[in-house]
C-alpha cells in the first residue's frame, strides 16, 4: 500500500510538472539564473499534492501532512530553487486585508479543549498572497454550529483544511456555522489517508476507520 501511495504522489507532481529540487554543486550552480520560477501552468486548489518535505521546504500557502507538502488556497506553484523552498502565490500584486465577513480557508494547527486553532492560509476573492495576521486564527466551540457541540475533537482534528467565516479581526475569532462552511479536507487519525465523505460522516477507504467533524457541503471537491 505505500508503494502505491508513492506512486500516485510521483504521478500527480508529474502531472504539475514539479521538478524535484538537484542536489549537486553544478545543478545549484546552472540554476543561479533561475532560483527562482512559477510554474504559471500549475493550477492548484485547496488540499492538492505539491511535493514532498524530502525535496522541497514547505512554503507560503502550503502546509505538511506527514511528508507531504499540500497547497493550503487556490494558486500558482512557485519554486524557490535556491532555498529548497515551494509555495502557493496568486497573481494579485496588493497583499489582502482580512475583514469581517471574509471567508478564509486554513490549517487547523492546535486543539484545545474549547477552541481549535487555524494557521489561515488564503481570503476568497482577495488571492493567495502573504499577509499580515496576529498569529492563529481561533474558532470557539459556541461558533462551530448552530446546535450544541459537547466535544471539539469530534468536529475538528488537526491538519483539517477548514473553510470558515471572520467573524471579529480583533482577536481573529472565525465560525464554521453555515453549511458551506466547514471541513473540506480531512486525514485518517489512524493512517493518515484522505478521508472520503460517507453520507453524514467521514471514512477512510485504507483502514476502514470512521471519524466525525464539522464537515462542508464543499468537502472533497476543492471549491473555495
Amino acid at each position: 500500500m505505500k508503494d502505491e501511495k508513492e506512486q500516485v504522489r510521483s504521478s500527480e507532481a508529474g502531472k504539475r510538472n514539479i521538478k524535484p529540487a538537484k542536489g549537486s554543486t553544478e545543478d545549484d550552480e546552472m540554476d543561479t539564473e533561475d532560483d527562482v520560477s512559477t510554474e504559471e501552468s500549475v493550477f492548484v486548489m485547496p488540499g492538492d499534492f505539491v511535493g514532498t518535505t524530502e525535496e522541497f521546504r514547505a512554503g507560503n500557502g502550503t502546509y505538511v501532512n506527514v511528508a507531504d507538502i499540500h497547497s493550503l488556497g487556490t494558486g500558482y506553484v512557485k519554486i524557490d530553487r535556491k532555498s529548497r523552498t515551494i509555495s502557493i502565490v496568486s497573481q494579485t500584486s496588493t497583499p489582502p486585508e482580512i475583514t469581517e465577513g471574509d471567508i478564509i480557508v486554513g490549517n487547523v494547527v492546535n486543539m484545545r479543549d474549547s477552541v481549535a486553532l487555524v494557521e489561515i492560509g488564503a481570503i476568497k476573492g482577495k488571492g493567495e498572497r502573504e499577509f499580515q495576521t496576529n498569529g492563529a486564527a481561533a474558532i470557539h466551540v459556541s461558533n462551530v454550529k448552530d446546535s450544541y457541540v459537547k466535544n471539539l475533537g469530534q468536529e475538528f482534528a488537526l491538519s483539517d483544511i477548514v473553510k470558515a467565516k471572520v467573524i471579529n479581526t480583533q482577536n481573529m475569532r472565525l465560525s464554521t456555522d453555515g453549511e458551506n462552511l466547514g471541513v473540506m479536507k480531512a486525514y485518517c487519525s489512524k493512517c493518515r489517508s484522505d478521508l472520503v465523505k460517507d453520507n453524514n460522516r467521514l471514512k477512510c477507504p485504507e483502514c476502514g476507520r470512521v471519524e466525525k467533524r464539522k464537515i462542508s457541503s464543499d468537502y472533497g471537491t476543492g471549491i473555495f
